[in-house]
């Protein structure tokens, strides 16, 4: 009965309304739209892999979407896709017969999903094709797919109907089986390094690991308001106290922010930690990782971001924020000392994040105005101001600045990375900080986490941690200019 009532409500004309008539008409025949499964034997890569090294002549079940097909009379050709590419299959009247070829013509629609079972051959033109034997209809599509000239070309469609774009878009599943490859390459990689890959929780009793606006929800049983997380780093560094003295953690972190090209409120990281190490060794960790995962992805050291060529193969550079800072903006060191910043300020219209700005929080406001949408070629910039690093260690030589990089290309962020802090006296003193800047209107600071500074007095060993974002670094490596483009389900807006 309901079938019945969405056949009816839908407009007689549409090609809705034909399907659905067709889908009555085939149970009418006593043919179920949506049958059990059936056994198959091999994918399209497969077939036409052996194909061009055994030859044609092999018997294949195969199943696939309909993506085209083209009658000739008492013959039709029809493209099917799998997960692995297309093969054209060959179907005749003579060998289905005439009623099995009118019941082919009649129902079978592109975006159906069909069973077939044949035998390979090359035809006149060259092309390796699968000569049906038999098939038979695995589910109805309801609905046609777009054009195939022109394909899926409204933007919000592409990610609202990821599912759509899958099935039409050869380099939308090319660029997520990239990402997928790229996780894989970097789980192979870290393992051989002797990393434990670990799961910490995702809802926080207190949010901490980064400067983040968090996402806040309600613990029912437990009465208690908690957060989605922001970062691991932590609970990660509260393993390393408990003696995994390498660890890491690919997975899911939450920031209650704005939505862009280049961010997205639920995204995924990787962050490791390794003991009795500094972050210029995990700078040389780094840059051996990324050069491994170009290398196994792209098959190749130079790639393409837009109008930029990215070169792997070189060392990458290494720049303190204060040489950054005077490089591309054109200043010396005094320009930009304590007395002479403001009027820097003023001049690139750039605001302090709060009313008691220090000298280092200015100057990293300057580098994300001046220099850091120039950083092309990957770039480790080093000595970020302590007021900014408030987990990190102190750098030994200037305890103005933190022991502490960011990895940027193609002037996005792509690592941060510092020597942990690993002192409780001090931790409490920065966390103390954090709730002043908090208090004079940074949204953003962290909160005191008491029981993360009860965890550093039983003894964090000096230990360097680093985070890298998979979003962004699918985003370089295929070429994509839009985070959403790279993530499966983005966030979106609820449709009305």
């Amino acid at each position: 009965m309901q079938f019945k009532k969405d056949l009816e409500s839908r407009p007689e004309s549409s090609e809705d309304q034909v399907r659905l008539q067709k889908v009555a008409d085939l149970r009418a025949r006593h043919i179920e739209p949506w049958p059990q499964s059936r056994q198959v034997n091999a994918t399209v890569f497969q077939i036409l892999d052996e194909f061009r090294t055994k030859g044609p002549g092999h018997h294949y079940k195969i199943a696939g979407r309909v993506m085209a097909i083209r009658h000739h009379g008492k013959a039709s050709f029809v493209i099917i896709q799998d997960v692995t590419g297309r093969l054209q299959l060959y179907v005749q009247q003579d060998v289905l017969g005439q009623a099995g070829y009118e019941l082919f013509q009649q129902y079978l629609d592109t975006g159906d999903i069909i069973w077939a079972t044949g035998e390979s051959f090359l035809t006149k033109t060259g092309q390796p094709t699968l000569k049906v034997e038999d098939w038979c209809l695995m589910s109805k599509s309801l609905h046609a797919l777009p054009e195939k000239f022109h394909g899926l070309t409204d933007i919000e469609t592409i990610y609202r109907q990821r599912y759509l774009d899958l099935i039409v878009s050869a380099d939308s599943r090319a660029r997520f089986i990239c990402r997928t490859l790229i996780i894989r390459t970097m789980r192979q990689w870290l393992d051989q390094q002797g990393f434990l890959e670990v799961e910490t929780p995702m809802l926080h009793p207190i949010p901490g690991g980064a400067a983040a606006r968090p996402f806040v929800t309600h613990h029912n049983a437990l009465d208690e308001q908690l957060y989605l997380r922001i970062a691991p780093e932590l609970y990660l560094k509260r393993l390393v106290i408990g003696g995994f003295d390498r660890v890491y953690e690919i997975n899911r972190s939450f920031r209650n922010e704005g939505v862009s090209t280049r961010h997205n409120p639920e995204f995924t990281t990787i962050e490791l930690y390794l003991a009795y190490h500094d972050y210029h060794y995990m700078m040389d960790l780094i840059e051996l990782l990324m050069k491994a995962i170009v290398q196994t992805v792209c098959q190749r050291t130079l790639i393409k971001w837009g109008n930029h060529d990215i070169d792997f193969s070189k060392p990458f550079a290494r720049k303190t924020i204060e040489q950054a800072v005077c490089e591309y903006g054109r200043y010396s060191p005094e320009q930009i000392n304590e007395a002479n910043i403001d009027k820097r300020l003023e001049e690139h219209q750039v605001k302090p994040p709060h009313t008691k700005a220090s000298w280092g929080e200015k100057l990293f406001a300057l580098f994300e105005k001046v220099a850091e949408h120039q950083l092309i070629q990957p770039t480790f910039i080093t000595q970020y101001p302590v007021e900014v690093s408030p987990l990190a260690k102190r750098d030994a030589e200037d305890p103005r600045f933190a022991a502490r990089f960011e990895l940027f290309i193609v002037g996005m962020e792509f690592s941060n990375g510092f020597n942990e802090l690993n002192d409780p006296f001090e931790q409490a003193e920065r966390f103390k900080q954090q709730l002043a800047a908090r208090e004079a209107g940074d949204v953003e600071a962290h909160h005191y986490d008491a029981d993360y500074v009860q965890a550093l007095e039983y003894g964090l060993p000096p230990t360097v941690g680093m985070a890298i974002g998979i979003d962004r670094l699918t985003m370089l490596l295929t070429n994509a200019h839009s985070i959403k483009d790279v993530i499966l389900f983005p966030t979106l807006k609820r449709k009305e």
